[in-house]
Parts: C-alpha cells; structure tokens; sequence
C-alpha cells in the first residue's frame, strides 16, 4: 500500500470563540492535549468530545488524530462521517480514507482516495488543496496524480513539473524525477534557474546523483540537438562536479554550433571567477577574444579578463616577480587600446598592482592621478581613487598629502560610508603620528558608523588607546602606532625592531597581546604559517578572554582553510569560536565557513 501516513497532525487551535465558556474551554483543550499526549485516551478522548459538542471545527483534527492513536476507528469513522454533515468537503474523504488504513482497510482507504483524485476538474487552486491534504496525510504518490491529472486536464503536463520532481525524489524515484523535471516547456529559457534550483535540492553534490542526471541530458541533447536548453543544464551539472573542463568544452560547442559570438561562454567565464576557476574562466574569455572586435563581449572579456588574471596572482600564496610584471604588461596593452578605462575600476587595479606588488608607487600614483582626471570619471570611483592616492602618500611618508586627500573624500561624501572610511583612516593617521586626543574624538563618533567594518574598527582602535594611556607613560603606545605605520609602509624590519624594543622595555605591558597579533599578521604576510600560528596561538592560550582572543581563533581557522588547506583543522577551530565566543561578529562568518567545508547548507 502506500507510504505510511502521518495524517493528522498536532496543529495550534485558534481560541475557542464559545460564549461564556473561553476560558473553560481554553483550559479544556490544554488538559485534552496533556492527557493525549501522556497517552491517557480515554480521558482525552473525554474531552474532545465534550470540546467538539461546543465548537466542532476547531478540535476536530485533534480529535480524530487522538482516536486514532487510541485504535477506536468505528468512534474515528463516525467522527469523520459526522463531520461531513456538519460541511461540505471533498478533502474529508481523506480523513475517512486514512482510518481504514490505519484499521488495515486497504482496499476501501484506497477507494476513498481515489474517489478524491475523481473530483479533480483541473482547477488549480482546489487541486493544490487536494496536494496538501494528501501530503500531511504522507501520500505522495496520491500527491503526484493529482498534479499529473491537473496537467493532463489542462493540457499542461509541465505546469508542475518541478513539484512533481521534488516529490519522485522523496519517494526514491529519481529516474522519474529527473524525467519530470526535463519536460519540454514553452519558454525553457526562462525556467533556467528554478531547474537549477530544484536540482540543486534533488541531487545536492551526491556523484551518483549527478552522474545519472548527466547521462539524461545527454538523451535529450541527442533527441533534440538543436536545443540549447538542455546543454546549458549540462554545462551546469559539469560545474557542479567540479568538471570545468568538460563545462568549457559543452559551452565553445553550442557557441559554435548556434553562432552566438560569446554569449555562454562569457556566462560561464563569470560562474568559473566566481567559483575561483581561473584557468577556466581565462580559457573562456580567450574564445571571445579571439572572434575579434567586432563581437558584443569583445571589450568586457578584455576588461574582466585582466581581473581574473589579477585575483589569481593575488591568491597565490607565493607569486614571483615575473608573474606580477606579466599582469602589468597586460593592464598596460589594454589601457593603450583603451585609455577610458583609467578612470574606472581597471585603473584602480593596475595602481593596485603596481604598488603592492611591483614596488612601484610613484607609477601607482601617477595611474590615479590619470584616472582622477578624466572629466567622465563617476563620483564613486572618484572617491575611492582618492583613498587609494591618500594610502600610496602615506607609503611614500607623506603624511600630510595623505591627510589632506582624505579630508577632501570626508568632505564630499560626508553622509556616506565612504565619508566615513575617510575619516577612518585621517584617525588612524593621526594615531600613527601619537595624536591620540584627535585620534580618540574622531574615533568617538566613528563608533556609530553606518558600516560594521569601520564601526568595529573604530571601536577596537579607541578601546587600544584609551586602555593604554591611563598612565603618564605614553612612549610604549608611541613605539606601537608608529610600528603600525611601518607595517602599512612595508617596512616590517623596522617594525619588529621597534615591537621588540616595547617587549624589552615593558615586558608586562598590556599591549603584549596587540605586539603578538601585529606579529602574526607580518608572519603571514611573508606566507611563515606556522610562526603566525605560533603568535595567534599564544593569544588565545594568555590572552583568550581579551579583546583579541575571537580574533586570533578566527585567523587560526582561516589561515588552516586558505592558506595550509587543512580543512579539519579549520573546522576545528571555527567550531571552537562558535562555543567559546558566541557574541564575536566572527560567529556568523564562522557558520557559513563551517557549512561551506562540511559540504552543506545552513538551517
């Protein structure tokens, strides 16, 4: 027979609407509910009677789940049949049909459900009723025939298909579902990403799965090899199964075959950068490129291109010279060809490159101030260009160049959290020169601030001074905002000589958590993983119910996913910020991070 049925389910009664008897009536059902739930039927079954004699709709579901459970089904048969004179309800032949079964009635259960699926016209509001009631009933399969014969009625088969899917799979028939969910369906484009979706819940990332939807497709792209749908979802379960080669290959033969100069390949290009696929995403934008200028993708593949190639220089642990100077070249030969785009977000990279990882920062500037001049440059990317100009003088040591062009991003975008980052970093300027008066007036206000980032950043940095300058003795704190711009300048040597000095003057000092944290990050920035756990690890050990204690599990667990791709001991350690730190910003991060590597979703 059928699945079986958990049909009647505990649900909350709305308030008994009895004259003069609500609160009796109140406590009435709280006490049948107790003696149902302690499995004293006969008491229960008591009160449900006398509660059904006042209000017969609001107990009755509760009332008929409780004579079941007592076994008393000719009390449940009648129950149901005397309901039905009460209102007229097609869904209560359900109701009837699920007492024969649990009586072991098979045959006549069968007939009442069947009568049901007879009453469907193929209006779809009364048919999705019918749906529900079967399935808090645990009738799937009844559920499936009542959305086939809406279809059919309808002349719909695919209205639907992805309901239908979801149920196959519930009841273990993939093959069914995947047949449902690849009905031909007028306007298959459109339905792309809720196929995706429902697939995504059918199959998950089980290999099995994939691998049988994969030949499936294959099917239909042989019957019909004209349609590009089918391929798109191929491709697709390529990604999923981290086959981006095979992905690549399906993507430049519908472009091919349907002459569509770059427009799935330049979806795919997108997906494979975001998934970090660089090779692929570089090998797709190469196929667009090559048909020519003429072609719509042509100048985006190019643009996005130089992206990827620059967040696959940026996520290699240890890139070499080389390397670098073969991304500049890049960003160079395009701004030739394309001397606009100095003003927009390339501009900005290739600063970006040739600062950080060219050492060249006078060349660094001289990109902005090429950008910053382009009369059609938008408000917002003038503004962030000025903040990176106002960080490279503040490489150079030109403190008060950088002073003033943050001021100027705080005065023209004063409401926005642009305005705010600027004045972030004119605070943080002025605690590197030992100005902590200012520094802590600007960082008060800061606290508040629309962004988290700055708001948590601004408050650490005010928490930072204000516990240090209780004293009279200034020159610990001093050494440590200056050790802090030499860090930002890159000048780790001279940092660590001037932490050193602070350990060896004050040994005790409260800023010996700070030294270890700045330490780690240097250690890490220079790819020394195990010194850089060493530093967090003592943190956490000496210094784990300070401010920096989440801070340095955090970085532990991330430097073990990023940087040593130790995923267990990743998880470890986020798991670890979960319990001992649970108010840490980090703990929601840590979640998401934590369902990522255990390869499942958040509740």
């Amino acid at each position: 027979m059928r699945k079986g049925l958990n049909i009647l389910k505990w649900g909350v009664l709305a308030v008994l609407a009895v004259a003069g008897n609500n609160v009796f009536a109140q406590a009435t059902v709280s006490q049948a509910r107790q003696y149902a739930a302690g499995k004293s039927y006969d008491k229960a079954i008591d009160q449900y009677t006398e509660l059904y004699g006042l209000s017969p709709d609001s107990v009755y579901t509760e009332y008929l789940h409780t004579l079941i459970e007592a076994k008393k089904y000719k009390q449940a048969e009648q129950l149901v049949e005397k309901q039905t004179t009460l209102r007229f309800n097609p869904l209560l032949d359900i109701d009837l049909g699920s007492v024969f079964f649990y009586e072991g009635r098979y045959d006549k259960a069968a007939t009442q459900f069947d009568g049901v699926l007879q009453k469907i016209n193929g209006d779809v509001i009364f048919t999705e009723r019918i749906v529900k009631a079967f399935l808090d009933a645990g009738l799937e399969e009844y559920a499936i025939a009542a959305y086939d014969k809406t279809g059919r009625l309808n002349g719909a088969p695919f209205y639907f298909s992805n309901q239908q899917a979801k149920l196959y799979t519930k009841c273990g028939s993939l093959d069914k579902a995947i047949d449902q969910l690849l009905i031909p369906i007028p306007g298959q484009g459109l339905n792309l990403e809720s196929v995706k979706a429902t697939m995504l819940e059918m199959l998950g990332n089980d290999p099995a799965k994939l691998q049988q939807m994969q030949r499936s497709l294959v099917v239909k792209i042989n019957e019909q090899p004209d349609n590009v749908y089918y391929v798109q979802l191929l491709t697709w379960i390529f990604t999923q199964k981290n086959d981006w080669d095979g992905a690549l290959i399906q993507m430049e033969a519908v472009d091919e075959r349907y002459h569509e100069n770059g427009n799935h390949l330049f979806e795919l290009a997108r997906t494979a950068t975001a998934a970090k696929q660089y090779e692929t995403a570089l090998k797709a934008y190469d196929d667009i490129i090559v048909k020519g200028k003429g072609t719509p993708y042509y100048v985006l593949s190019k643009s996005e291109r130089l992206t990827v190639a620059f967040s696959q220089l940026n996520d290699k642990p240890v890139y070499t010279q080389q390397g670098a100077d073969s991304v500049v070249k890049l960003y160079d030969s395009f701004l030739v060809e394309f001397p606009k785009y100095y003003g927009m977000k390339t501009g900005s990279d290739l600063a970006m490159l040739l600062a950080q990882y060219d050492n060249n920062v006078p060349a660094a500037i001289e990109v902005l101030n090429r950008g910053l001049a382009d009369p059609d440059i938008k408000r917002e990317m003038s503004g962030k260009f000025k903040l990176q100009l106002g960080d490279y003088y503040l490489l150079q040591g030109k403190i008060w160049d950088a002073s003033l062009i943050y001021s100027q991003v705080d005065k023209e975008f004063k409401q926005d959290a642009m305005g705010e980052d600027a004045r972030f970093r004119n605070a943080k300027l002025a605690y590197y020169r030992g100005d902590f008066d200012w520094a802590q007036h600007q960082l008060t206000i800061l606290k508040s601030a629309t962004s988290d980032l700055i708001s948590n950043d601004a408050i650490y940095l005010s928490v930072l001074i204000t516990e240090n300058v209780e004293d009279s003795n200034l020159v610990p704190l001093q050494r440590f905002a200056y050790a802090g711009l030499l860090v930002f300048q890159n000048k780790d040597k001279e940092a660590e000589v001037l932490l050193d000095s602070i350990n060896k003057a004050f040994p005790k000092h409260p800023l010996n958590d700070d030294i270890l944290m700045v330490r780690a990050d240097m250690a890490r920035k220079h790819h020394d993983y195990e010194k850089a756990l060493g530093y967090l690890k003592t943190i956490y050990e000496q210094y784990g119910k300070d401010v920096l204690g989440d801070d340095a599990v955090f970085k532990m667990a991330d430097i073990y996913q990023h940087d040593l791709h130790q995923n267990d001991k990743a998880k470890q350690y986020y798991e670890q910020l979960i319990i001992d730190y649970q108010g840490s910003t980090y703990v929601q991060i840590a979640r998401q991070r934590l369902a990522e590597l255990n390869n499942t979703s958040l509740p």
